[in-house]
């Protein structure tokens, strides 16, 4: 469906593909969906919605597993309200934040388990159960009035997402569904998607990269969602052979998982055949981690740039025969990507700046929040935080987060080329690197590591020597059992860093 219009609402995506294609697989429960069955289901389900007197512009929160009932609630809320995705693994505080915030007017959850949201909607917020019946049939286990969803329009917001708050309080992103579907557009060109396809579902669904990436563009081009209820790299193999996926995407954590299970060994694993490419996102992917992917699954690692405000995807290394850059992430995908100074110059190529994007797929503004717009948008384009540099390909490298930057003595440092380069050490797992207060030089250069295998920090010092200029090169190296990151495998650098700064000055 390469080149196919943008859908303009999330009704409009599902529409296209044959009633009888299969739409939806859940491995577990052994039920296929169609697209005919599908589309019947979200209808009733936003029916059933608006039944309880939700209506356009009602925030429906929901806190479900990844599985079929997660998919039709999410099509649901989005058709007869807004949806409003929440990590199920939450506790009662984050629970009552994120439903005071969005203003949930209902919040959506399985039959059993997540007491945690249960306790913090009380008897404030109606909490509706969806079920799933072993025929695969997605309802809410109770009646509610006889009422039709209306239509929504391009402009309704289809999606309420939060930022992960590494910078302050969480800012709220409502993405409509014109944004959705430019992103889908956007994704389905870039990949060249089409009913063909099997993808391979592992991110959780409260999720931007998951949902978009995975779930609305394969929905859009009529291909198959194989959804598992969990990521679970001892059966992965397994399910992609069974299904023969040809594509799936997720976080480094999850490549770097399935790299381990391998150990020392290079034999392809079975299955990987069917594979027609392996796509990366939500966190730089170290270059060795792509290469020996590449080697041994044997279907191109292409890695991408997303963020929620931009509906996800902004840039993507190309499928071959264009090439595919290690430790960039592409050019532009169907959306502006330029470089900016502090004045907010554009800046030629080659030169060091922030990464400022433009384009349908990106929203308007944050809600209620004026501080942050007038920060984030300047002249049409939107400022991400990020610091990066075009090459005369027009391909993107990331330098880090402009906020996590270590200036040591007025040079600046990317941690993430430090991670990069401890990465590369046979005996790191995991690294992450991070300034910390320095008394004269401002801020100094420090890392944490997960071993593999036993080393020393002075090993690890002196390989750092070897591949860094001395003032890159940390001064000291934690070896940790573990290193904190969100739901998705983001790593939590700031956390780390204040964990080894207290008592510093």
């Amino acid at each position: 469906m390469t080149g196919a219009k943008a859908p303009g609402t999330l009704i409009d995506l599902l529409a296209a593909a044959p009633r009888n294609q299969t739409a939806v697989i859940v491995p577990e429960a052994g039920i296929q969906v169609s697209y005919d069955a599908l589309r019947h289901q979200v209808a009733e389900l936003a029916d059933a919605l608006a039944g309880y007197g939700l209506q356009r512009g009602d925030r429906v929160a929901m806190a479900l597993p990844n599985g079929l009932p997660a998919i039709v609630s999410f099509l649901a809320a989005s058709v007869a309200g807004t949806a409003a995705p929440l990590n199920p693994g939450y506790r009662r505080d984050e629970f009552s934040f994120y439903l005071e915030d969005t203003n949930a007017r209902a919040l959506l959850l399985p039959p059993n388990g997540c007491e945690e949201a249960r306790l913090a909607a009380g008897d404030k917020i109606p909490v509706l159960t969806v079920e799933m019946a072993a025929d695969g049939m997605v309802q809410l286990s109770a009646s509610s009035k006889g009422a039709s969803a209306s239509a929504p329009s391009p402009e309704d917001v289809a999606l309420v997402l939060h930022t992960s708050g590494s910078t302050g309080r969480p800012k709220r992103v409502p993405l409509t569904h014109r944004n959705l579907g430019v992103s889908v557009q956007n994704i389905v060109n870039t990949y060249q998607l089409s009913p063909d396809d099997v993808a391979l579902t592992v991110m959780p669904l409260f999720h931007v990269h998951g949902l978009i990436a995975s779930i609305l563009s394969t929905l859009f081009t009529g291909g198959t969602i194989v959804v598992p209820s969990r990521f679970n790299p001892l059966s992965f193999w397994r399910t992609v052979r069974d299904y023969r996926a040809t594509w799936y995407s997720a976080v480094p954590t999850m490549h770097q998982l399935l790299l381990a299970r391998l150990g020392k060994g290079n034999e392809r694993p079975a299955g990987a055949e069917s594979l027609r490419f392996i796509r990366s996102c939500s966190a730089p992917l170290p270059v060795e981690a792509a290469q020996r992917m590449e080697a041994v699954f044997g279907a191109p690692v292409l890695e991408a740039y997303g963020m929620t405000e931009a509906a996800h995807q902004m840039s993507s290394n190309p499928l071959p025969p264009r090439p595919r850059k290690f430790g960039s992430v592409g050019p532009g995908t169907g959306v502006g990507v330029s470089i900016m100074d502090s004045e907010g110059q554009h800046l030629e190529t080659g030169r060091q700046g922030e990464v400022v994007i433009q384009g349908q797929n990106v929203i308007e503004g944050y809600e209620n929040n004026p501080e942050a717009n007038k920060i984030s948008f300047v002249d049409g384009w939107f400022r991400t935080g990020d610091e990066g540099i075009l090459d005369s390909d027009g391909y993107l490298r990331l330098v880090g987060r402009i906020k996590e930057l270590i200036n040591r003595g007025g040079e600046k440092i990317g941690p993430p080329e430090i991670d990069e380069v401890l990465l590369g050490h046979s005996l790191v797992s995991e690294a992450v690197c991070f300034g910390v207060p320095h008394s004269t030089l401002g801020e100094e250069v420090e890392a944490a590591v997960v071993l593999r295998e036993p080393a020393t920090e002075a090993e690890l010092l002196a390989y750092c020597r070897e591949h860094l200029a001395e003032f890159k090169c940390p001064k000291k190296i934690h070896l940790v059992t573990e290193i904190p990151r969100t739901a998705t495998g983001k790593v939590q650098r700031r956390v780390v860093a204040a964990a080894f700064a207290e008592g510093r000055g």
